[in-house]
Order: C-alpha cells, then structure tokens, then sequence
C-alpha cells in the first residue's frame, strides 16, 4: 500500500509530499491542473524512463520517492531474490540529475530500472483509458480466469517442469546439432585417432630416443675416447691406477710415524677404491660400445614417426599429442555413443512431459469450471454499470502445444447488443464499453487475488447519472480489499471516497507550479460543488454536495 509520496523538482512540481491511507482515496482537480504529473512521477519512481525534460529545475536534480507498507504481500523471497533488504515499510526512490544519469533505490539499495519494473507489478496496478486494450491480450484475459479457477499452485508446478521442458529440448537441439557435426568428422577423426592409437606414444621417450641416436651417431668417437681413457687409467708405467698404487705403498711406510700420515694415506686409499670402480666402469662400456646400424635406423624411423605426427597436429612435445589424442577419443567415442546419449533426452523429455500433461489437464479442468462464475459475475457487473445486454462467450480449446500457463487455447468473445453476435473485445467493444469491463474485471481479481494497491485514471469519461454512481459503489466494494485512488471528474465518484485530494495549480512571480492537498470536509463541500456547477458555486449545488457526501 502506498503511504506517502514525496517529489522534488519534477516537471511543474517544486516541493510536494502527501500522505496515502488504506480505503478510497479521490484525486480531483481541473484539466490541466497536474493530475498526469503525479501519475507521471509516480511512473518515475516504479521504472519508468525519464530524461532531462523531468526537471523543473535542471541546474538541480529531481528526486521523486514513495513509501509503500508491504508486510502483507509476502515479497520476502522476490527480495532476497533479487539481493534487498526486506523492509515492512520500504522506500523507493528515484533521482534524475542534471547530467541526465539517473538512479533508483530500494531501501537506500542501488537498483537497476528492470528491478523496479518488477516490483511495481506487485505493488502498484496504474490503470488509465488506454490500458483496456490490455483486456484483448491473452495472457491477460487468462490470469482473470485463472483467478476464478484458483490456479495459482498448479500454474506455479506446471511453468517449474515447463522451465524443465524447455530447457531439455534446447539441450536435445544442441546435442543432436553437435552429432550432425561430430558425424561429419567422424571418419576423418577416427582415421586421426587410430594413427595416434597405433603409435603407441609416450610422454618421456622422445628424449630417450634422441639421447639414444645421439650415441650411435658418435660411436666411433666414443670407442676411440674409452679406449685412450682405459690407456690413461691402466698402463703399467704411467697409468693412473699404478701410480695410486705407488703412492698408497709409499705412504703405508711412513704412516705409523704420525697421525697426519696416516690421514693422507687414508684419503689415497678412498681415492684408489674410487678410480678402480671408475677403471671397471670404464672396461665394461668399452667392451659393450659397438655400431649397430639397425637399431639407428630404426630409432630414426621412431623419431621421424613422433615430429611427423606433431608436426601434423600443431604442436610440439609427446605430451601435447597425448591431449590431442584423448580429444579425438571422446569425439569418436560421442558419435559411437549418440544414439544411447540421444534416446536418453528423448526419455527425460518424454517423462516430463506426461508430468506436465497431468498437471495441464487440472489446469484445465479449473478454467472450465470457472468460467460459467466468470461469465455471470461479469455480466451481472455489467448490467449495474448501464450494458445490460452485455454478452461473454469465453471458450477453452485443448491443444497438443506446451505454452507457459497449460496446454490451452483461449477464446474470449463479446456482445454489447442484444441478438449482436460475438466478436474480439478490441473490435466490438467501445471505449467506454471497454472501460466498464475493465473495471468489472479488476473488482472480480481484487476479490480473487492479492492485489495491494490500484489507481484508477479517469476511466469513468463518458459516463454519468446513475452508472456513475455504480462505478463508485464498486470502487468502494474494491477498497475494502486493498488501497484503491481514483482521479476523477465525477462528483458522484469524488463523494464516495474516504480521502479526498485536490490537485491544483500557483503562480508565483510568473512562475507556475502544481500542488497537491488533503482537503477537510467542508473544503470537499465546495470542490464537490464545484464540479456541479463549475467556478460560479450555487446554493443548490452546494446542498447537493452536502446530500452526496452524507449518502452511503
């Protein structure tokens, strides 16, 4: 429910704040006082889009806010949704700088334009002339009937697995997308696959491998070094191993003399032992060392196997044709495994949708069960509202599609004239026609949903007498349910509200501006009044605005 709106600086609006109550509350004023600019700021502060034009004062900037009590429209979980802070009295609240950037908040929380847009269709209903074409539109016209049905809790399971649905044949779309293409390169990619297969590769042989042909190229270099090694090591005069010997005996003489002696001669013996297990080391890589022209060529033919295939798959290590690998495995094994990946979506879709068709069928067993109460309860409403011919033919066709609310096809037809035939309410109703049942269709809605606040924009033009008086009874009926405001031209409308407000325009200095005020009882004796009579206030319409604010 709204409770107070504040706006600063919008259009002919210097400073103005007005506080809301439950019940009916009447706005009136003159043509051209500034009704559309509350109706317009109040659009501003629940998402419309603004510009600079929205500035009275463009050197400052426009701050329009709203308070709205809605600790009985369970929004607790629509807010964490979208990341608020629940309060039971939430502020909203729109600023439009000068630079033109424009900024909105929830509960002092940045929020974007699409988050307002959101939360004003559950907060406030702005309905003007204009917006009856809205009872044309399917959707529309199915949320009356769903209302009556009671649908709620099974359109709300039926749109959970219709999410489910949807989103299993877009995956079924790509999967078989993806086989149609994974088909395509399927014999190409196998022939790929079973090459790097045959193979055989492994991550760490290819540096073995070149190590390996690296030593068979320099065989004879190597042959030659370990032989003039071995020479070096052991030949009987100069030999590296005789001399140690030598010198080990030489020491031994000397070194129970002293303990450094004994030291050295340790250190020689540590250094022999070494040079002999080199000496040993060195005969047997002589005697295995030797040219075998096969195993080359056939480490070379290896080689050229493993930078052929690198070459041909663009990289540049053993490793990188190992991942190459597995990618070629899993697209084979995907168009080896299609069919079973495929049936199995096909499966889940079939699942879902015998699920969804159990719930549909409640869905529409409801509608049809609503619409006889639909159809009575609107012409009845009707009749009091001066079209007593007024005629619903409303239709449920079953079809094989899944739509976001059931399976259902709606026709929604309308007479206005007795013996007329049925016809698209946007094409055989009249203006004033279309807004009687508009306003017929939102007293039905406020007594089947939660509907917290309303504003009725003058949707009584063309109407006057005793279908005046009807459209306040209903408005009246209506507010007993939630916040109605009604802006109006009619006295009949004005007299039946709880709250009366005046808009009205000031010139200062030149300057004009619109206001806004709660107007006392004997203020809305002479605003009601005139609106009888005009400017020049008799006596006799005085004593009628008296009688219509003291009639029930």
């Amino acid at each position: 429910m709204l409770t107070q709106l504040s706006i600063h600086n919008y259009a002919l609006i210097n400073q103005l704040s007005i506080d809301f109550s439950s019940g009916l509350s009447i706005i009136t004023g003159e043509t051209g006082a500034g009704k559309s600019i509350l109706l317009g700021a109040l659009g501003l502060v629940l998402g419309n889009r603004a510009d600079l034009s929205s500035l009275k004062d463009t050197s400052h900037k426009c701050i329009v806010e709203a308070k709205l009590a809605i600790a009985n429209y369970n929004l607790e979980d629509f807010f964490k949704e979208v990341d608020l802070d629940y309060e039971a009295e939430t502020i909203i609240r729109r600023e439009i700088l000068p630079s033109g950037k424009s900024r909105a908040f929830v509960n002092d929380t940045p929020v974007t334009l699409s988050v307002l847009n959101e939360l004003r269709t559950q907060l406030i209903d702005v309905h003007s002339q204009h917006q009856t074409m809205q009872l044309s539109d399917h959707k529309f016209q199915f949320a009356i009937l769903d209302a009556l049905a009671k649908n709620q809790e099974r359109i709300a399971s039926y749109q959970r697995g219709f999410r489910q649905l949807s989103q299993l044949k877009k995956a079924l779309i790509a999967l078989e997308t993806q086989q149609r293409e994974a088909n395509q390169q399927y014999d190409y990619n196998l022939h790929l696959f079973t090459e790097l297969e045959a193979a055989a590769i492994k991550v760490d042989e290819q540096a073995t491998l070149e190590t390996s042909l690296e030593k068979l190229n320099n065989i004879e270099d190597i042959q030659l070094n370990l032989s003039e090694s071995l020479e070096i090591s052991v030949n009987e005069e100069i030999g590296l191993q005789n001399l140690l010997n030598s010198l080990a005996f030489k020491l031994s003489k000397i070194a129970p003399f002293s303990k450094e002696y004994q030291d050295l001669l340790e250190r020689i013996t540590s250094v022999k032992i070494e040079m002999d297990d080199i000496v040993a080391e060195l005969e047997n890589a002589n005697e295995n060392v030797e040219f075998n022209p096969t195993e080359a060529e056939e480490i070379n033919d290896r080689l050229q196997l493993l930078y052929n295939l690198q070459k041909k798959h663009y990289v540049n290590s053993n490793e990188e044709l190992l991942k190459v690998f597995e990618d070629l495995s899993d697209k084979v094994r995907q168009v080896e495994s299609a069919e079973d990946a495929l049936n199995k979506k096909k499966e889940e879709i079939e699942n879902i949708s015998k699920k969804l068709d159990i719930v549909a069928e409640k869905i529409a067993k409801a509608r049809k069960t609503a619409i006889p109460k639909l159809t009575k309860e609107l012409e009845l409403l009707l009749t009091d509202l001066g079209m007593a011919n007024a005629r619903f033919s409303i239709n449920i066709k079953p079809t094989n599609n899944y739509f976001l609310n059931g399976k259902d096809e709606l026709e929604f037809l309308f007479s206005a004239n007795k013996g007329g035939s049925f016809g698209e309410l946007k094409k055989v109703a009249s203006g004033g026609e279309l807004s009687r049942i508009m306003l017929s269709v939102k007293k039905i809605l406020s007594e089947n949903t939660q509907l917290p606040t309303i504003i009725f924009d003058e949707i009584d033009t063309g109407v006057s007498g005793e279908v005046s008086n009807k459209i306040a009874a209903i408005m009246q009926q209506m507010s007993a349910n939630m916040q109605v405001i009604a802006i109006t031209h009619l006295p009949q409308i004005a007299a039946k509200g709880s709250h009366h407000y005046k808009v009205y325009k000031d010139e200062i200095k030149g300057i004009t501006t619109t206001n806004l005020k709660q107007l006392s009882t004997d203020e809305r004796i002479v605003e009601i009044a005139e609106m009888l009579s005009g400017k020049d206030i008799s006596d006799a319409a005085l004593t009628h605005a008296k009688e219509l604010l003291s009639s029930p």
